[in-house]
C-alpha cells in the first residue's frame, strides 16, 4: 500500500456546539371556549389550538367584524381579557369548542407542549366528572390538568365561581360547597370568586399570573379588564372565609390607590396543606422542566463511573446555581448516593455500598436527590403599635 501523503500537514476536524438547551417560558395560556360555528365563529377549526398574537388574530379566528365592529362572543371577550393584562402573557392560545364538548376542545390541546395555563371562557359551571361519557364543564379542565401534569405536562387550571351568586348570610359555605367538586388533591386548579365581575374573571387572573415570574407571590397584583359593583364586593368576614376555604377572592383594596381589582390571596384549590400556593407550585413546575431539558444530553452518555457522577452534579449545579443568585430559590443540595460511595476506596466499602453500586451498573438507574430551600413572599405582616405618653 502506498503511503499516505502528509499533506495538509495538521488536519483539524470542525466539531459543531451542542445543541441548545430547550427552554420554556412558564407563562404561556390557552383559553378554551365557545364561539359559533357560523361565519361569526372565525376561520378556525374546533379542537384546534390557534396562536394568538393579536386582537386581529382573536377576530379572525374566533369572531367577526361586521360594519367596523367584532361580533363578539364568549372566547373572544376572554382572549381580549388575557391581552389587556400588563405584563402580558408570553403566549396565548385559542381553542374553539364544538358545541358544549370542552372535553374534545381540552384533548385537542394536549399536543401543545408549551402551555402552563388553561380557562375556558366565561364558563361558571361545575359539570359532571367522567362516568359513561366525557367530563362536562369545569370538571373537563380539572380532568384535563390533572391528567396532562401527571403525564410530565404540568399545567394550572383556572375556574371561576358563579359570579351572578347573590351575597346571603351562607355566601361563602354555600360557593365553596358548589365548588367543591373542582378540588385538585394534586393542586392543579385556581378557584377565583368575583361576585358581580362583568367579564370572565378566571381567564383574566390567569392571564395576570402568567405575565409574574414564577416565584413572585400573586397577592394583591392587579387585574385588569374586569370590573365589580361596589355594592357586590366582598366584606372583610367574606374574604377571610373565601381565603380559608382556599379560595381566592378578588377585591379592590382601599390601602391601593385608585379604583382596581386585585388578588386577595394566593392559593389553589387544593387539599394538600403542603402545595398550597401558586408561587410556590409555578416555581416547581419551572425547576422541574429545567433539570429535564438540562439533564436528557447526560442519558445515554454519562458513566456510572466517579467522573461520570461528578459531571452530572456539576450539571444539575449549573442549572440551580443561577437560579439561587436570582433569589428565584433560597438554597439547594445535590446528593448522589453512588457518587458518594464512588469517592471511596474499593477496598475500604460495605458490602451494602458494593451492593447499591452493582445495582445502579446492572439497571443503569441512578438516583439522584435535589433538595431546594424557596423563601416564600410574605403574605401578611403584623405590627405592633405601642402608644406611649
Amino acid at each position: 500500500m502506498a503511503p499516505t501523503a502528509a499533506f495538509p500537514f495538521i488536519e483539524v476536524r470542525i466539531v459543531p456546539p451542542p445543541a441548545p438547551l430547550a427552554q420554556r417560558s412558564p407563562g404561556v395560556v390557552a383559553v378554551v371556549g365557545k364561539a359559533p360555528s357560523t361565519a361569526d365563529g372565525g376561520s378556525a377549526p374546533a379542537n384546534t389550538p390557534v396562536r394568538i398574537e393579536t386582537l386581529d388574530d382573536a377576530v379572525t379566528n374566533f369572531a367577526r367584524r361586521q360594519a367596523g365592529n367584532v361580533v363578539r362572543n364568549a372566547l373572544y371577550n376572554s382572549l381580549e381579557l388575557a391581552f389587556l393584562q400588563d405584563p402580558r402573557p408570553a403566549k396565548v392560545y385559542g381553542v374553539k369548542v364544538a358545541g358544549d364538548d370542552y372535553a374534545a376542545a381540552l384533548g385537542g390541546l394536549e399536543a401543545a407542549d408549551d402551555v402552563t395555563m388553561v380557562s375556558l371562557a366565561n364558563e361558571s359551571g361545575v359539570g359532571n366528572p367522567a362516568g359513561a361519557g366525557a367530563p362536562t364543564g369545569l370538571q373537563a379542565l380539572k380532568a384535563h390538568v390533572e391528567t396532562m401534569s401527571a403525564a410530565g405536562q404540568r399545567r394550572i387550571g383556572f375556574a371561576m365561581v358563579n359570579p351572578a351568586t347573590e351575597k346571603g348570610p351562607t355566601y361563602v359555605a354555600d360557593i365553596t360547597t358548589a365548588a367543591n367538586p373542582l378540588k385538585s388533591s394534586t393542586s392543579r386548579m385556581v378557584m377565583i370568586a368575583a361576585r358581580g365581575a362583568d367579564g370572565d374573571a378566571a381567564t383574566a387572573a390567569m392571564a395576570a399570573v402568567a405575565g409574574l415570574p414564577v416565584h413572585h407571590s400573586i397577592v394583591l397584583k392587579k387585574i385588569r379588564g374586569v370590573a365589580i359593583p361596589v355594592a357586590k364586593q366582598y366584606s372583610p368576614a367574606e374574604i377571610k372565609g373565601l381565603s380559608e376555604a382556599n379560595l381566592t377572592p378578588i377585591i379592590d383594596p382601599t390601602l391601593i390607590t385608585g379604583e382596581s381589582l386585585h388578588f386577595a390571596d394566593g392559593r389553589l384549590f387544593t387539599s394538600d396543606a403542603s402545595l398550597l400556593h401558586v408561587d410556590l407550585v409555578r416555581t416547581l413546575d419551572q425547576i422541574e422542566f429545567m433539570l429535564r431539558a438540562g439533564l436528557i444530553g447526560l442519558v445515554g452518555d454519562a458513566r456510572i463511573t466517579k467522573p461520570g457522577m461528578t459531571l452530572l452534579k456539576t450539571q444539575v449545579d449549573g442549572i440551580l446555581g443561577p437560579l439561587k443568585r436570582q433569589a428565584v430559590i433560597d438554597d439547594y443540595q445535590i446528593e448522589i448516593p453512588v457518587l458518594d460511595i464512588l469517592t471511596i476506596p474499593e477496598v475500604a466499602r460495605t458490602a451494602t455500598d458494593t451492593s447499591i453500586v452493582t445495582a445502579a451498573r446492572a439497571d443503569r438507574t441512578v438516583d439522584l436527590v435535589v433538595t431546594v430551600t424557596y423563601g416564600p413572599a410574605v403574605s401578611r405582616l403584623l405590627v405592633t403599635l405601642v402608644a406611649k405618653f
